[in-house]
């Protein structure tokens, strides 16, 4: 549990026997197991709310990045301005040539 053994619970055990009394120890016990059990329970629950959270921030970015892979193509979290522009012209006539040497002619 938490490194107790079992003479140290004796121990425990003896100690709140003599401290509170035989006649108020198991009203003590039951009041403690009582409270034991809520906070775990809530734990619990607190546990399972931050796990939740969590898959539905999940399921949120694997929603998006599938959303931009269909309407844009890509995989990235922000569609570019490049992206929503279209391609560019393929009919542009270049009228420059380089030769060997990367120095450009004009034809």
């Amino acid at each position: 549990m938490f490194g107790i053994g079992m003479p140290e619970l004796i121990l425990i055990g003896l100690v709140a026997l003599i401290v509170v009394g035989p006649k108020k120890l198991p009203d003590l016990a039951k009041t403690l197991g009582k409270g034991l059990s809520e906070f775990r329970k809530t734990a619990s629950d607190i546990t399972d709310g931050i796990k939740d959270t969590v898959k539905t921030d999940d399921i949120k970015k694997d929603v998006e990045s599938v959303k931009n892979s269909l309407l844009y193509g890509r995989d990235d979290e922000e569609p570019s301005d490049n992206a929503t522009s279209g391609p560019a012209p393929e009919n542009t006539k270049n009228t420059s040539s380089s030769d060997a040497h990367g120095n450009t002619k004009e034809n």
